[in-house]
C-alpha cells in the first residue's frame, strides 16, 4: 500500500477540481492505496496537514495553473492536468506510483504523461537513469499571455514539468496582470545554457544578448513544454552580446545602456516616465512646428488647423498621463497603468501640469503596489486582483487625494512659475539660461541632464518656449565642441579619437547629448569643465537672444520648419558660440595640463 497526498485545481471552476479530488479518491482507494486529497479553489477545502505531507510517499499534482510545490521537497511529485485525472485516473496513480519503487532518491520530481512514454513497469531502475541521463543544464524562462492571468502561469508550470522530465533545472519568469514574479535575476541569466520565452505578447529580450535565445508562444509550451526545452538547446545565439570595441556608436549605446541599468528608486521610476513620454511629446511637438508653416495660427478647418489637433489637442494633451501612467508602471509594473493614466489626466484637467503629472504617478504607483501587495482575496478570487480590485482601489485614493488634497497647492504653484518665467528678462534670463546650460552638460545624460530636460519639456505644455531652446542648444554643444576640437587641434587627440569626432558632430547636430560620453570617460578631469564651460555659454546667450523652440527635439533639422526657433539667426549663433568655447576650453586643458598630469590630479 502506498501513500498518496493530492493537489487538484482547475481553471474550469470549482465542480471539474472536485471532480479530480474525487475520481483520485476512489480509484486509489480501490487499487488498495491510501490517500489524502485538497481540492483548491472550491467554496470547501480539506487542506492537506504538515503529517499528511511528512508520511506521504509520492504527491500527485492535478492543476491546471500554478500550484505552490515548496511544502513537497523532497517527495517525488508526478503532475498533469485536471482532464487528464479525471480521464485517465488508474494510469496517473499508477505512474505516481511507479516513481516510488524506482526513483526514491531523486528528490522532487515532476514529470507529464506523453504517448511515447513506457509504462510504468518498463521504466528503468533509478541506477540505470543516472547512467544514461545527460548533463544536467539549467535554463531560465519567461512567459506571457495578453491577458496574463491563466496561460501565463499554465505554460511556466509546464516548462518546469518539462525541464524536470529531462532531468534540467529551470527558472520562469511570469509576466502576468499582476506584474513580473519570479524575476530573473543577472546572475540566472548569465549562467543559463539557453532561454525560453514562450510569450503572445511583446517581451523585452536586451537582457539576453549573447545567449541561446528560443521563442515560442504559451500554447505550444503548455502542450510541449518537454520538446520546447529541449529544442533550445539548439536556438541560435541572440544578438547584442558581442563584448568587442565596436564603432563610436557602439560605445555610446553602451554607455547609455550602463547609465540606465545604473538608476534607481524614485529617479528610475521618473526617468521611466520621461522615456515613454518623449515620444509623444516629440511627435505632438514636431507636427505643431509643422502647423506653423501654415501661420501661428492657422485657420479654423485648414491643413494647418488639422495638425494643430493632432498636436496639440491630442498629443499634447497625453503628455501628463502618460508621465504619470509609466511612472506607475515603474513602481507597480502593470497594476500602476490604470491608476496613474486616471490620475494624470485628472492633474491635467486640475491644471496641476507636469508636477502633478509626476505626483500622481507616484501616489498611483505606491497606492498599487501597496494594494497588490498587501491586500490578500481567497483564492478562487485572485483573478480580480489585477481587473477589479487594484485598478478601483488605487484609482479612487489618487483621485480623491488629487481633488481634496494636492490639486490646488500644485496647480498655485505651476501658476506661480508659469508667471516668473514669462516675466523673466535681462540678468534672471541669463542666468537660467546659464543654469540649464551647465545642467545639460555636467553629466550628458545623467540624472542632472535629465532634470534640466524634464523641466523645459514640462513647460511646453504651458505654452513657455523659452527654457527649451536653452536645453536643446545647450544640449549639442558638448558632441559639437569636441568634434571641433578634433579637427582643430589633431596633435591632442589620436587617430581613433579623430575618426569620432566626426560621429559626435553627427549626434551633436541630432541633440545627442551622450555623444560626448565616451571623451568624458577617457579624460574627465579635462573634456567636463570644457564641456559645461562651453554649454552654460549656448544656454545663457539663448536666453538673452530671447530664443524660443516650440519642439521638444529634432537638433538643428528643427530650423527647417517655419516658425518652430523664434530668433532662428541669433540661435544658430548661440550654439556656434557654445560649440568654440568648448573647443577652445578642451585644446587649452589639454596644453596647460598634459595626459600624466591630468591622470597624477585624479
Amino acid at each position: 500500500m502506498t501513500k498518496i497526498v493530492a493537489v487538484t485545481a482547475s481553471t474550469a471552476g470549482e465542480a471539474h477540481t472536485q471532480m479530480a479530488a474525487e475520481a483520485l479518491k476512489r480509484t486509489a482507494q480501490a487499487m488498495g492505496h491510501e490517500i489524502v486529497t485538497e481540492a483548491q479553489g472550491g467554496a470547501v477545502v480539506t487542506a492537506l496537514s504538515l503529517d499528511d505531507i511528512q508520511q506521504a510517499d509520492v504527491v500527485i499534482v492535478g492543476a491546471d495553473g500554478a500550484v505552490e510545490r515548496d511544502r513537497f521537497s523532497g517527495k517525488p511529485v508526478y503532475a498533469v492536468s485536471t482532464s487528464e485525472v479525471i480521464r485517465n485516473t488508474e494510469m496517473v496513480i499508477q505512474s505516481a506510483v511507479a516513481l516510488v519503487g524506482h526513483i526514491p532518491s531523486l528528490g522532487s520530481i515532476k514529470t507529464t504523461p506523453h504517448p511515447h512514454d513506457p509504462l510504468p513497469g518498463d521504466l528503468p531502475s533509478a541506477e540505470t537513469e543516472a547512467v544514461a541521463a545527460p548533463a544536467s543544464k539549467f535554463f531560465v524562462g519567461i512567459t506571457s499571455c495578453p491577458t496574463g492571468i491563466a496561460h501565463t502561469f499554465m505554460a511556466a508550470e509546464a516548462l518546469k514539468q518539462g525541464a524536470a522530465k529531462l532531468g534540467h533545472d529551470i527558472k520562469v519568469e511570469t509576466q502576468g496582470s499582476v506584474g513580473s514574479q519570479n524575476a530573473l535575476t543577472d546572475e540566472e541569466i548569465a549562467r543559463a545554457n539557453a532561454v525560453i520565452v514562450a510569450a503572445d505578447t511583446h517581451v523585452d529580450l536586451s537582457r539576453f544578448g549573447g545567449k541561446r535565445l528560443y521563442e515560442t508562444s504559451t500554447k505550444a509550451a503548455i502542450h510541449n513544454g518537454a520538446d520546447v526545452v529541449t529544442a533550445a538547446m539548439d536556438a541560435p545565439v541572440a544578438g547584442g552580446g558581442s563584448s568587442g570595441s565596436g564603432s563610436y556608436v557602439d560605445e555610446v549605446n553602451r554607455a547609455k545602456a550602463d547609465r540606465s541599468e545604473s538608476r534607481s528608486g524614485p529617479y528610475k521610476h521618473l526617468l521611466t516616465g520621461v522615456s515613454y513620454m518623449l515620444p509623444v511629446i516629440v511627435a505632438g511637438g514636431l507636427i505643431i512646428a509643422l502647423s506653423f508653416v501654415f501661420g501661428i495660427n492657422p485657420e479654423e478647418g485648414s491643413f494647418g488647423d488639422a495638425l494643430m489637433q493632432i498636436g496639440g489637442g491630442a498629443a499634447f494633451a497625453l503628455i501628463v498621463p502618460v508621465l504619470s501612467g509609466f511612472i506607475a508602471f515603474s513602481i507597480a509594473d502593470r497594476p500602476g497603468i490604470a491608476p496613474g493614466l486616471i490620475g494624470g489626466m485628472l492633474a491635467a484637467n486640475l491644471g496641476m501640469g507636469f508636477l502633478g503629472g509626476i505626483l500622481s504617478g507616484f501616489l498611483a504607483g505606491y497606492v498599487a503596489k501597496f494594494v497588490r501587495d498587501k491586500v490578500n482575496l481567497p483564492a478562487n478570487f485572485e483573478g480580480l486582483k489585477p481587473v477589479l480590485v487594484i485598478p478601483l482601489l488605487a484609482t479612487l485614493v489618487v483621485g480623491l487625494l488629487l481633488v481634496y488634497v494636492f490639486g490646488t497647492p500644485v496647480r498655485l504653484i505651476m501658476e506661480s512659475m508659469a508667471t516668473y518665467l514669462e516675466g523673466l528678462s535681462g540678468t534672471n534670463a541669463v542666468l537660467l539660461g546659464l543654469i540649464l546650460g551647465a545642467m545639460m552638460a555636467v553629466d550628458m545624460g545623467g540624472p542632472v541632464n535629465k532634470a534640466a530636460y524634464t523641466f523645459a519639456v514640462g513647460l511646453l505644455a504651458t505654452n513657455i518656449y523659452a527654457p527649451m531652446a536653452a536645453v536643446m542648444a545647450a544640449g549639442m554643444t558638448p558632441p559639437l565642441g569636441l568634434a571641433l576640437a578634433t579637427f582643430v587641434s589633431k596633435k591632442h587627440f589620436n587617430q581613433a579619437e579623430q575618426e569620432a569626432g566626426k560621429v559626435a558632430s553627427v549626434l551633436g547636430i541630432s541633440f545627442i547629448t551622450e555623444g560626448a560620453i565616451p571623451f568624458a570617460a577617457n579624460d574627465p578631469l579635462r573634456i567636463i569643465p570644457a564641456c559645461v564651460a562651453g554649454s552654460a555659454v549656448t544656454g545663457a546667450l539663448s536666453m538673452a537672444f530671447g530664443c524660443a523652440l516650440r519642439a521638444p527635439h529634432g537638433g538643428v533639422f528643427v530650423l527647417a520648419i517655419p516658425n518652430a526657433v523664434e530668433n532662428a539667426g541669433l540661435y544658430v549663433v548661440a550654439i556656434a558660440a557654445g560649440t568654440l568655447v568648448t573647443a577652445l576650453a578642451t585644446v587649452q586643458l589639454k596644453h596647460w595640463f598634459p595626459r600624466k598630469k591630468a591622470i597624477a590630479a585624479a
